[in-house]
C-alpha cells in the first residue's frame, strides 16, 4: 500500500493525533445546579454512555488504497517576524474584537480580554464547565451584529449526571462578564469521551450557525441519525433546527444535521466563493480537509485514510465511493487546531487561502482553494503545538500557542 498507511513512530503523534489532549476519564461529574443558566428542556435520551470502544467497528468492504491527496509537506523556515505579545493557561480559542482586543477562552472555565496594550482581564459569567480530558471550555465566537448586540458564543462541556455533553451557549458581554447567559443547545448522548469538536461558525448571511460536534471517541455515533454526535450541525442563531437543513421534517437531531459522518471536526470556513471548508482530526492517521456539502456522509467510522490506534485496519475513502472523500488527508497527522481564510492586506499574496494550525504537527499550514478544489502549498514549522488561528483587523495572523503563548506573525523585515 502507498504511503496513506505509514506508520507513525513517534508515540507522541501516535497518542495525539485524536485530538492532541487525553482522552476523558469515566469519573461521574456533579450535575448542573438549578441556579446555572437557564437552560432547554432536554429530550430523552439513552443512559450516559461510560465506556468507549477500542476500535472502528470490522470492515465490510475490501480496502482500496487512497492514491490521490496526500497533503503532508516538508516543514521549512516561517517566513514571519514572530512576537510574544501573551501568556494564557491551556488556552483553547481565540475572538478578535473590532477593536483589536481579543477574548481568550481557557478550558478550566475562564474567559480572558486581551485589550489592545496587552493588559489581561477576566470576563465572569461562564457557565460551569467539566475541565476534564479533552473537555472544557472551547470555542468562542462573535454574534455576526457584535457592534450592536455584544452578544458571544461559547461552546464547552457540560457537567451531566454520568459524565458530559457538548452544550452551546450564548451571552451579552457587558465588559466584565457574559450576561443574560442561556444554552442554546446541547449533543446530548451524555457520557464520557472526549472530541468534542464543538467549533462555531456563522453563515456569511449571518441568519444562521454551523456548530461541529464530534463523535467523543463512541466511533458508531456519527452514523446514527439520532445522534448529534459526529455531524456538523445547522442552527438558528437561536440553537433550533434551521429551517433549510436536508432533513428538516423529521424533526430532531436529523432536523439540526448539515452532514454526518464526522470524526472531530475543529476548524470550519467559508471562503469568499460560499464553499464551506472544514478540518477534522483522523484517528492513527487520516486528517481531513473536507468541502462540506449539505446531506452529504463524510464516511466515518467506515472509511479513513488513517487506522485505529490499535494498528487495525480501517478502509480507505476509495473503499467506499458513495461516502463523501476528503480532498486534502494527512498521514501521519498534523493534527489540526484553529483554521481561518486569510482575507487581510499584511500578506496579500496569502489572500483567499486556508491557513490551518498543526498540534502534532507543529506548523501553519497554507493551503490554496479554488472551487471545490484544494492544494497544501507551504509547512512552516512553528516550534510549538498550533491550537488556533485567527486574523487581527491590521492583518497580522495571531497563533495561540498549546504551552499558552499568544504571538503575532507580520513579514520579516
Amino acid at each position: 500500500m502507498l504511503s496513506s498507511r505509514l506508520p507513525l513512530v513517534i508515540a507522541f503523534v501516535a497518542t495525539t493525533a485524536c485530538s492532541a489532549q487525553p482522552q476523558q476519564s469515566s469519573t461521574t461529574p456533579p450535575v448542573a445546579s438549578p441556579g446555572d443558566p437557564a437552560t432547554p428542556t432536554p429530550s430523552p435520551s439513552a443512559p450516559p454512555v461510560t465506556t468507549l470502544p477500542d476500535n472502528a467497528p470490522d470492515a465490510t468492504v475490501p480496502n482500496v488504497p487512497a492514491t490521490t491527496g496526500r497533503a503532508n509537506l516538508a516543514a521549512t523556515t516561517p517566513p514571519f517576524a514572530i512576537q510574544k505579545i501573551g501568556q494564557f493557561a491551556d488556552p483553547f480559542a481565540i475572538a478578535i474584537l473590532p477593536d483589536g482586543s481579543a477574548l481568550v477562552t481557557e478550558k478550566a472555565g475562564k474567559i480572558k480580554w486581551r485589550h489592545p496594550d496587552g493588559t489581561v482581564a477576566d470576563i465572569g459569567g461562564v457557565p460551569k464547565v467539566l475541565n476534564e480530558g479533552q473537555g472544557g471550555l472551547l470555542d468562542i465566537a462573535l454574534a455576526p451584529d457584535f457592534a450592536t448586540s455584544k452578544l458571544v458564543y461559547i461552546s464547552y462541556s457540560e457537567p451531566r449526571t454520568g459524565g458530559s455533553s457538548l452544550a452551546l451557549a450564548r451571552g451579552q458581554f457587558s465588559g466584565t462578564a457574559l450576561v443574560n447567559v442561556q444554552v442554546l443547545w446541547r449533543a446530548g448522548s451524555d457520557g464520557v469521551g472526549g472530541q468534542f469538536g464543538a467549533n462555531i461558525l456563522f453563515a456569511p448571511d449571518g441568519q444562521s450557525l454551523y456548530l461541529s460536534s464530534g463523535e467523543r471517541q463512541r466511533f458508531t455515533p456519527a452514523q446514527d441519525p439520532e445522534q448529534r454526535l459526529g455531524k456538523i450541525l445547522r442552527l438558528t442563531l437561536d440553537g433550533k433546527a434551521w429551517p433549510g437543513n436536508p432533513d428538516y421534517k423529521a424533526g430532531g437531531a436529523r432536523a439540526e444535521t448539515w452532514s454526518t459522518g464526522h470524526r472531530n471536526p475543529y476548524g470550519m470556513v467559508f471562503t469568499a466563493d460560499g464553499h464551506l471548508w472544514e478540518e477534522e482530526m483522523g484517528p492513527k492517521g487520516g486528517d481531513e480537509l473536507n468541502l462540506i456539502l449539505p446531506g452529504r456522509n463524510y464516511g466515518w467510522p467506515i472509511v479513513s485514510n488513517g487506522d485505529n490506534y490499535s494498528g487495525k485496519m480501517i478502509p480507505d475513502h476509495p473503499s467506499r465511493p458513495d461516502l463523501e472523500a476528503p480532498k486534502l488527508w494527512w498521514n501521519p497527522s498534523i493534527s489540526p487546531g484553529g483554521m481561518i481564510v486569510y482575507s487581510g492586506t499584511m500578506f496579500p499574496h496569502y489572500r483567499g487561502n486556508l491557513l490551518i494550525g498543526a498540534l502534532s504537527g507543529e506548523a501553519l499550514i497554507r493551503v490554496s482553494v479554488s472551487g471545490d478544489t484544494a492544494k497544501a502549498e507551504e509547512q512552516w514549522a512553528m516550534g510549538a503545538r498550533i491550537r488556533d488561528v485567527a486574523q487581527a483587523p491590521d492583518g497580522a495572523i495571531w497563533l495561540l500557542e498549546d504551552d499558552g503563548a499568544l504571538v503575532r506573525l507580520t513579514p520579516k523585515g
